[in-house]
């Protein structure tokens, strides 16, 4: 990694050892790296959490092209593999008591990541407040990866509240 990427990397832990750190803020200088370098990282990366909450384990994959963020996929599978989103039992008890579901919520987090391409605030979905803020974690990870140009998955604690 070249001295601008450490640089981006220590500016970002002191801004989060201030809790001043916003990820938002974060993925947005991250991107402009991204944009800036000759390589600019094109491929796809993922991040995923590394517990499994409820029975379900997220993780995000982004897709990077000339420095932008070009697609992702944000759900979570269960131990066999089955996505969460496909659950239609989930979806009908989670929508009857949350007023959402993972096949919705989903979409609404990747969009505003793709839209925003990480120069605006991550919303939280109301019903989905905890998927949210694991985005926001993988969101971070997954562009760290990005920068790096390593496509392996990283693995994001899990940290129980």
């Amino acid at each position: 990694s070249d001295g601008r990427t450490g640089r981006l990397f220590r500016v970002y832990r002191a801004e989060r050892s201030r809790k001043e750190y916003r990820c938002q803020d974060f993925a947005w200088a991250a991107l402009t790296h991204l944009r800036k370098r000759r390589d600019p990282g094109d491929g796809y990366y993922t991040a995923e959490m590394s517990e499994y909450s409820h029975g379900w384990k997220e993780y995000l994959r982004i897709q990077v092209k000339r420095g932008k963020i070009v697609s992702a996929e944000f759900n979570a599978k269960n131990k066999s593999g089955f996505i969460k989103a496909w659950d239609n039992t989930y979806m009908k008890n989670m929508m009857s008591k949350q007023g959402t579901y993972p096949n919705k919520y989903t979409r609404d987090y990747v969009q505003q990541i793709i839209e925003g391409q990480g120069e605006k605030t991550i919303d939280a979905v109301s019903g989905a407040s905890h998927s949210g803020g694991n985005f926001v974690k993988l969101s971070e990870a997954a562009i760290e990866r990005a920068i790096e140009g390593n496509t392996e998955t990283v693995i994001v604690e899990t940290k129980e509240e």
